[in-house]
């Protein structure tokens, strides 16, 4: 999937400034920044579902309204609540797969995959945010995609779902598709993805392989806060300096919660 130089704005607003990056086959990119940073207009760009006004977004060297099988082509995770409430997952997927020319067994395979199966008969209304978000990753995964799209994916998900995506991501990169998967939480997406594309106020700031950035900001420091530095010393190896100051921050802090 790539992005060549993609420009946005709606009315005055610049949402993309000359946004480029590549998210290759065999690899999760991670696609992070602040809330209103443009990830989701960058990913709507690349679906069709946006017109740029600059550049291009292309899927395996061609716009995405171009596939003749797009389901086949990218599978995409934009909002945990696609599905009609009145619509059971499985009639929802089916008509997915009806009209998207996919066999009828393909809804079965999703609807376990996603850990849905119990839950065929169930009308997405009465889906909760967690269970609505895997109903839209079995839609995503329909078509066998060989690429896949995933904005905030972990929303509203458990431990175990966050988990279950994770493992979704890397296995599907470990199968050659590309993965794009967006997030404002640089925690989540660190665990997950390969490589980072760090978007902020429409342009893109970096890209840069996630090992290298994770050493880059980190540091090999454990801070400990006692009100008994002496003791500290006497049972540890950390330098005196560093305790002293850490004790006198300690007593100003004490100093000024007494005043207020």
């Amino acid at each position: 999937m790539e992005f060549n130089g993609v420009c946005k704005s709606f009315g005055a607003k610049p949402i993309l400034d000359h946004v480029s990056f590549t998210a290759p086959d065999g690899v999760v990119t991670g696609f992070v920044g602040p809330n209103g940073a443009g990830k989701s207009t960058t990913m709507r760009i690349l679906l069709g579902l946006i017109a740029p006004d600059e550049g291009a977004a292309l899927v395996d060297g061609v716009p995405y309204a171009k596939h003749r099988a797009p389901m086949a082509s990218v599978g995409a995770v934009l909002d945990a609540r696609c599905a009609p409430k009145n619509r059971t997952a499985y009639a929802y997927l089916k008509s997915l797969a009806y009209t998207n020319n996919i066999p009828k067994s393909r809804v079965d395979e999703v609807l376990d995959l996603t850990g849905l199966a119990s839950a065929r008969t169930t009308k997405a209304g009465r889906f909760s945010l967690g269970m609505g978000q895997r109903l839209a990753i079995a839609a995503a995964m329909l078509g066998d995609p060989r690429n896949l799209v995933l904005d905030e994916p972990v929303n509203g998900l458990d431990a175990e779902g966050v988990k279950w995506v994770r493992d979704l991501c890397r296995n599907s990169a470990a199968a050659g598709r590309a993965v794009l998967l967006s997030s404002h939480l640089m925690s989540e997406v660190a665990l997950t993805a390969d490589t980072l594309v760090i978007i902020g106020h429409g342009s893109i700031l970096r890209c840069t392989p996630v090992a290298d950035f994770v050493a880059e900001h980190s540091r090999p420091l454990i801070s400990v806060v006692t009100p008994d530095a002496d003791k500290l010393l006497r049972c540890s190896r950390i330098r005196p300096a560093y305790v002293s100051q850490r004790r006198r921050s300690r007593t100003a802090i004490r100093a000024t919660r007494a005043r207020s």
